[in-house]
């Protein structure tokens, strides 16, 4: 029963994927990076200096593990981001956000591996009233990671100690089970408290399937959606303590 329960909301995902507030993959990144995404012309968007990227296809075919390895435009779009839903475990393989367009990205934030990342990082002071402590943030990103610092640094303390002390930002690394860059390496997330947190791989040891679990405050994660990010916690491969700034995936209201 719980596999059919399962199926049937990836299925319901995959469809919603598609159309999440109406807007076209090249319409959601202009939107959500306006400084860098100067036009879209059809399944092409075009950065400020000129060069293009493609969306690519749309291959019904095309395996979880081959989006999670080699993703394009396309696929970054294929699951909808549940902002706001309830918190529970997702179904099999329901990852939104982890399909990422390593040539979008690196194209956006730059390739850490050549020196072009770290150099252009910014402080952000997390928690100035609670923890007080200087983060390394992307710059596309570093408004939107302070205002949600505001937000949670105005909580009880029983609330936002799951935020501090933080476990980390930048990190030139790729992710542990696939290999391609994580958004640490592109200096777009943040890893909050670990004594709040649970993480697949931990938690199976790389072996049988993952067992949802979650201790981060729904208060806190409502405070990272509101602007821009998106939660590890909603994936099938869960990371409770992770949040990423993907603005693309967070459909404005209407």
């Amino acid at each position: 029963m719980t596999v059919a329960r399962n199926a049937i909301a990836l299925a319901l995902a995959l469809l919603a994927g598609r159309a999440a507030a109406g807007e076209t993959p090249v319409e959601a990144l202009k939107r959500a990076y306006p400084d860098a995404v100067a036009a879209s012309h059809g399944d092409t968007i075009v950065f400020k200096d000129g060069t293009r990227l493609d969306t690519g296809a749309d291959d019904p075919a095309k395996s979880f593990d081959e989006r999670i390895a080699h993703a394009n435009l396309r696929d970054m779009f294929r699951l909808a981001y549940p902002k706001g839903a309830a918190l529970a475990p997702p179904a099999i393989n329901f990852d939104p956000g982890r399909f990422r367009d390593k040539a979008f990205f690196d194209r956006l934030y730059g390739d850490c591996r050549k020196g072009e990342v770290e150099k252009r990082l910014v402080a952000v002071t997390w928690l100035a009233k609670s923890w007080g402590r200087a983060v390394k943030f992307a710059p596309e990103a570093a408004a939107a990671l302070g205002a949600v610092s505001a937000e949670i640094d105005a909580m009880p303390p029983s609330i936002k100690h799951a935020a501090y002390p933080t476990a980390g930002t930048y990190a030139c690394r790729g992710v542990a089970d696939q290999g391609q860059p994580s958004m640490h390496a592109y200096g777009a997330a943040i890893d909050l408290n670990l004594d709040y947190s649970y993480y697949w791989l931990w938690d199976t040891n790389g072996k049988g399937a993952p067992h949802w679990r979650n201790r981060m405050p729904r208060e806190i994660i409502d405070a990272f959606e509101r602007h821009g990010f998106i939660w590890g916690g909603r994936w099938y491969h869960y990371d409770t303590m992770h949040f990423e700034y993907r603005p693309e995936l967070s459909a404005p209201a209407r």
